[in-house]
Parts: C-alpha cells; structure tokens; sequence
C-alpha cells in the first residue's frame, strides 16, 4: 500500500529574473505564464488527488493572500501556511516545513516541490512519485532526475550508478551531484549517457530529512526548530519566529545536505 504522501509547496521566492513580467511584488510563480492557471496553481494541481495530503505552503508575508486565494481558486485548502520572516534559501524552509509535518504526522512522507516548474505530462510525473514512495518510506532521501535533451549549463545534473536507457521511474542509488557545468563539461555528461538534470524536487520522510539536518547541518536545524517552536498562528498562517530564524545561513538545500 502507497503510504500518503504530503506535497510542500516552496512559493516564497521573487522572481525577479523574468521582471517586468514577474516583479517583487507579484512573482513568475503566480503568474499565467504556461496556460490559464498560474505555474503555482499547476504545482499545486499536479500535487492533488488519490494519496496526496492537502498541501503546505513555504511563503513570504508578501504573498500570503496571493498564495491562499489562487490555492481556494482550484477548491483546494492547504493543510498549513508556513511565513518565512526573511528568504533564507532552500535548506530553511524546507527544514521548517519539515519539522511541522513532523508535529502533525511523525514520519510522514513529504514531497518537497518548486512552485514555478512547467510539468506538461502529469501522469508520468505522478507516477515517478509513486514508484519513489516505497524507498522514500525506507529512510532514503530521494531526489527527481529528468532526462536532459541538450547540455544545459542553467542546471545541476545527477550522476546515476546504473546505466538505463529507457529512463522508467525506478528508484536508484545516485553516485552524486554535478554542479551547474561549462558548456564542454555539459557536452560530455550529455554524451556519456549516464546524467540526468536535477529537478529540485525531492520525496523524504520527516524523519529522515530531518536527521540528515542534525548530521550535516545543525544550525539550520537548530535555528529553524526555535523558529518553529516561536511562531505565533495568524488566521491561518504559521508566521516562523524573526529573531532564530534571521541568523539561519542562506544556503540551499543541495549545499546543506544532499
């Protein structure tokens, strides 16, 4: 049996590169960029239905209204709003969704996913999903990998352990991560056949994750936990304590554990 699995939605973050289409104060993610629904409202869409959880949300006070309101918009209630104090990168919120998760459902599965990725065959993404679970639910941290069609330098790129040439979602160890390659590097990763382009989405249980924060990255743990332990509920709004969390580092995710 599919254990169910709880999406977290990072959508905190500004958009600034595709101004003046995406600005500050209204970002790429809420934006209709791909069809009639925001790439937010897709996300979340993408993230419904049988053995998916309602959603948390990771945001910015700035973007609360908007978040909830597209979120009622597809008749869909998150499960919690987190409101990050400041943008901290990847590893804090994604340690702060962790722990209240964990308060919620110890050991629940969480699949942590962007807010602003174009994802057209959802059945296929869903699937992959679900043929992770079992291995996520077994304490590995997993990540998504997508089979790259040119030699990209615009993303980090996964190192497979096994060759596979019709690329099914099947869970496999990784032999680990390349940073954001020169074109020549690209050019060879795409040859050899054994890459994939990291999506950023990742699939852990609370437990998991958060044990690899203690081992690799205490003080974000630390800081995000006294964050947690302090906020205040606002409506329906977790808003994350300022002062723990304004001394967290900014650094994401990749860097901090994976």
């Amino acid at each position: 049996m599919t254990p169910i699995i709880h999406p977290v939605l990072l959508c905190g973050g500004s958009g600034t590169r595709l101004w003046p289409l995406s600005r500050k104060s209204y970002p790429k993610q809420f934006v209709e960029l791909a069809s009639k629904e925001s790439l937010y409202q897709a996300s979340a869409r993408r993230l419904t239905g049988p053995g998916f959880a309602a959603p948390t949300l990771v945001t910015a006070a700035d973007f609360r209204f908007i978040a909830i309101e597209q979120l009622a918009a597809l008749e869909t209630l998150p499960a919690d709003i987190l409101i990050e104090p400041a943008a901290k990168n990847t590893a804090a919120a994604i340690c702060a969704a962790a722990l209240a998760l964990d308060a919620r459902e110890s050991g629940g599965l969480m699949l942590l996913a962007p807010s602003d990725h174009v994802i057209p065959e959802v059945e296929r993404f869903q699937a992959a999903v679900e043929a992770a679970a079992p291995t996520a639910q077994a304490g590995q941290l997993v990540t998504f990998g997508i089979r790259p069609d040119r030699p990209e330098t615009g993303y980090g790129w996964l190192e497979l352990s096994i060759p596979t040439s019709d690329f099914a979602p099947e869970p496999q160890p990784l032999k680990g991560f390349v940073e954001k390659p020169d074109l020549a590097s690209a050019e060879a990763l795409l040859a050899g056949g054994m890459h994939l382009w990291n999506a950023g989405i990742f699939l852990f249980s609370t437990t998991a994750i958060l044990e690899a924060f203690a081992a690799y990255a205490p003080e974000v743990l630390s800081a995000c936990r006294a964050a947690f332990e302090g906020a205040e509920k606002d409506l329906s709004f977790t808003r994350l304590a300022p002062e723990p969390w304004n001394t967290l580092p900014d650094i994401s995710i990749d860097y901090a554990v994976m």
